[in-house]
């Protein structure tokens, strides 16, 4: 890691105990890198984006009741964003890197390893090991194999039950488009991230109307 300008890093994570020891990390590899700031939610998150403009974004998917996943699309037009998660459910990383994050970590890596990822992907460099690799390049390939494949095909029979009901309620908050499908909030906006990374879009206005569009509002069989 060589050059004048440290690396800025934002971390972004519910846990403060992480935080610090996150923020003691990164001030411990200066002058090669720069704490810009550290938030627990998705808002503060924002915010700091706009205030810090740092280079790196360390993001966790889970924040409490909130997804990480809703804000790489957010965030990575401006940063590169690294994911740091507890866990281990692949699904989730491949959604992270499909909307635009550059790299996925384990919490439980050597504190050596995350200052070397942070180092790559300010490069321009992707991390990920290899299985993940062969699988996010595999889901790209499908992706861009038949251009006349509508994007909603790719949604699951749950994420496509989520369309329906957003078509439905729209115009109401998450907690009733929620309980219609006996589904809790955190969950909702999980599957909201992966149905907006899906389609190309960011916002619920622009779901209804791509499901309206597409016939995606009717009640399921």
């Amino acid at each position: 890691m060589t050059g004048a300008r440290p690396i800025s890093v934002l971390l972004v994570d519910d846990h403060r105990s992480v935080l610090w020891g996150l923020g003691k990390l990164i001030e411990s590899a200066s002058p090669q890198m720069k704490l810009a700031d550290s938030v627990t939610c998705q808002r503060d998150a924002v915010t700091a984006m706009k205030q810090h403009a740092p280079d790196v974004v360390l993001l966790d998917l889970d924040l409490g009741e909130e997804s990480g996943l809703e804000l790489v699309p957010q965030l990575c037009g401006d940063a590169q964003v690294l994911i740091l998660t507890g866990s281990r459910d692949t699904e989730s990383h491949q959604r992270a890197m499909l909307a635009g994050a550059r790299g996925v970590l384990h919490k439980t890596e050597p504190a050596e390893v995350i200052l070397k990822a942070i180092a790559r992907v300010h490069a321009g460099e992707p991390w990920l090991d290899r299985g993940s690799l062969g699988k996010l390049l595999d889901a790209f390939s499908r992706r861009s194999m038949d251009p006349e494949i509508p994007a909603h095909s790719t949604l699951t029979a749950a994420e496509r039950k989520v369309v329906g009901a957003v078509v439905r309620h729209k115009g109401l908050p998450n907690k009733v488009v929620a309980a219609s499908l006996h589904l809790s909030e955190h969950t909702l906006r999980n599957h909201l991230a992966s149905i907006y990374s899906k389609l190309g879009i960011h916002r619920r206005i622009d779901l209804v109307l791509y499901g309206v569009e597409h016939k995606l509002g009717t009640l399921p069989s």
